[in-house]
């Protein structure tokens, strides 16, 4: 007379302390990983003296006066004829960078003016010429 009794073992893994773990290393991970990412990306960039490291025979400087007078290498121009003395200067190789040096009280619409000539006859690249603090 054996007594048997319906005696089911319950084998379960208890996730939750599993979950608990791995959401732990998660969050600690992703808090890491941008400070790992930043710390290997320094970079050490050089010093220099020069700021404009062009070649000065790329460069057409163009310097307009407070009176609106236009001079290019020391010979003043009218925007029509700025536009003749421009198309000899910069020939067929357009790689030429043209620069201009206006007086701050220069209306902006004779630099715009400038602009426009240059752009039309498709120089590579234009700016402005402006003085550093310690000139």
């Amino acid at each position: 007379m054996s007594t048997h009794r319906n005696r089911t073992v319950m084998a379960e893994i208890n996730m939750v302390p599993f979950i608990d773990i791995t959401l732990i290393l998660l969050i600690i991970f992703m808090v890491m990983s941008p400070l790992l990412v930043q710390m290997q990306l320094t970079v050490d960039l050089p010093k220099a003296q020069a700021i404009n490291t062009q070649a000065e025979e790329d460069v057409i400087r163009i310097e307009v006066q407070k009176n609106g007078t236009i001079l290019l290498q020391d010979r003043k121009f009218t925007s029509k004829t700025l536009e003749r003395e421009l198309i000899l200067r910069m020939g067929k190789a357009n790689k030429k960078t043209i620069l201009v040096q206006a007086d701050k009280s220069v209306p902006i619409q004779q630099v715009v003016t400038v602009f426009d000539i240059a752009k039309k006859l498709g120089a590579a690249k234009l700016g402005i010429g402006v003085l550093s603090k310690s000139e």
